[in-house]
């Protein structure tokens, strides 16, 4: 039987790999002149400073009565894509670090708030300034009839005030990651998913994801040039404390087209090339696209290789505390690991961090979302790599979430391995364990069309930040790895050659 040809989304992920012996002719010098500014800046509008409401107005018994309402949305805004520091650099300019990690520090996100009109907030558009930590208002006319055209009557924005818009400025990370960049996007996307779904929890919201949409039609809304930046994800916000707005849950994925007659497409080209190709201008699926199957889109549990050594994950779930306090806090201070000591983690450790991330019911006594939204969970599978861990056989594991099991499917340390696979970078060497989150790009463009690539990385780099968060409350090291050689993964570690690596995330003990 000849091979089908390969989809736009199947041949982007293929030329973008990375392998031992093209790697170095497929890198090139950075121009530091170019460097992008991470942040977006405008020339008109009205500011509303969200910096005075960071304080819980409970404590002050002559506060604002709108004070209550402020707090939230700015407490939600901080720990979603807020500064959390300024570091000076050695030429004297600073790196400013935010809530949710990104691939280089290069923040390739813009987070807009839809206001479809408050007491508080007027009807318009707003672009969260992080630096300032401010919201400026640069449109103030009713937009909301034609957000919801733009995501083609989706439920979740019918009783709904407030939404939130992502897009991605291309060469912010494009500048030093070129075409596989796309990758990095949307994996950065993901981390920002996963703090505003927990952030809304702790600021009594409800996110409902959206990733259908006619995507011209939200550039167009938002009023960005498409050349530079696309919108790539829109969140319906439920407000928990008004019972009018909608809080069931619905689908958030809608298929697009699969595209397989495409040009000869020169490097530097193929970003933009994909992400056109994902766009989509009408709702693919009808009337009842928006109806939520709840069989669809669950963990599940996809190899069980016979004789394999199986280890249960069931675990005490890890406490957040009162007004889920301490994961706001964990939110504020996390960091990305720099190194590790090459100390073994316990197994009690890695257990825990499995748990929050992949057994979200575990939590709803604490108040968290025991179903938060993703694009479609049953695509990704997770494998792990153990090189030390206290009370676990090294080697490569499958993580089976329905069964809550780990079953091992290669007996070695692979230390030395992960140091190449991971280009050299010590984090894969030194890390006690990594996570390999994968999907059968196959099975995924069959389902989806080509706009699954945006779904798959997002709900990868979102139960990345559910490890980070995980991690960091344990006081451990957590790092994502995005630049690794593709196919040597799948081979060296046994994982099934069907499977694409979309991600890593070490943990480890992190040197002081």
């Amino acid at each position: 039987m000849p091979e089908l040809p390969l989809s736009i989304a199947q041949h982007y992920h293929e030329r973008t790999k990375y392998d031992p012996e093209t790697i170095a002719a497929k890198s090139k010098q950075l121009d530091w002149t170019e460097q992008p500014v991470p942040f977006k800046e405008y020339k008109i509008g009205a500011y509303f400073d969200l910096k005075p409401y960071l304080k819980d107005p409970s404590e002050d018994a002559d506060a604002d009565p709108d004070a209550a309402w402020w707090h939230r949305l700015s407490s939600l805004l901080l720990c979603s894509y807020g500064l959390t520091a300024k570091v000076q650099t050695v030429d004297d300019s600073y790196l400013y670090l935010r809530s949710a990690p990104s691939a280089g520090g290069l923040y390739p996100a813009e987070v807009y708030l839809i206001s479809r009109g408050t007491a508080q907030l007027p009807a318009g558009l707003y672009n969260y300034q992080c630096r300032t930590h401010s919201l400026v208002h640069f449109w103030d006319s009713q937009v909301w009839p034609s957000l919801q055209a733009a995501c083609f009557q989706s439920p979740a924005l019918e009783n709904t005030q407030l939404a939130i818009a992502i897009t991605t400025v291309f060469f912010r990370s494009s500048w030093r990651y070129e075409d596989r960049a796309y990758r990095r996007i949307f994996l950065d996307t993901g981390h920002l998913l996963s703090n505003i779904e927990l952030a809304c929890a702790v600021n009594d919201y409800r996110p409902h994801l959206i990733g259908g949409f006619a995507d011209e039609a939200v550039n167009e809304l938002l009023y960005i040039d498409s050349e530079q930046e696309g919108a790539i994800c829109v969140v319906a916000l439920a407000d928990l404390l008004d019972i009018d707005q909608n809080l069931p849950k619905f689908k958030t994925a809608l298929p697009g087209n699969t595209t397989t007659d495409y040009p000869k497409i020169s490097e530097g080209q193929l970003l933009k090339y994909l992400h056109k190709a994902t766009h989509l201008d009408s709702d693919p699926t009808g009337a009842d696209g928006w109806k939520l199957d709840e069989s669809e889109g669950v963990l599940e549990d996809k190899y069980n290789f016979p004789f394999c050594t199986k280890v249960s994950t069931v675990t005490p779930s890890i406490p957040w505390g009162v007004n889920l306090e301490t994961l706001e806090n964990t939110m504020l201070k996390r960091r990305s690991t720099r190194a590790y000591t090459g100390a073994s983690l316990s197994l009690g450790e890695l257990l825990a961090m499995l748990d929050f991330t992949y057994q979200p019911q575990h939590y709803i006594d604490q108040g968290l979302d025991g179903s938060p939204d993703y694009f479609d969970l049953s695509l990704i599978e997770t494998f792990i790599a153990v090189s030390g861990v206290n009370g676990l056989e090294e080697g490569c594991y499958y993580y089976a979430p329905k069964a809550q099991e780990l079953r091992q499917i290669r007996f070695k340390n692979f230390r030395r391995e992960l140091h190449f696979l991971c280009l050299g970078q010590d984090l894969g060497r030194d890390a006690g364990a990594l996570l390999f989150h994968t999907a059968d790009l196959n099975r995924a463009v069959a389902k989806y069309g080509d706009r699954v690539y945006r779904y798959l990385h997002m709900d990868a780099g979102h139960l990345g930040q559910r490890l980070n968060l995980a991690a960091m409350q344990l006081r451990l090291g957590v790092s994502g790895i995005a630049g690794f050689f593709d196919d040597r993964v799948n081979d060296v570690l046994g994982i099934p050659a069907g499977e694409a690596v979309l991600y890593i995330t070490s943990l480890g003990r992190p040197r002081s």
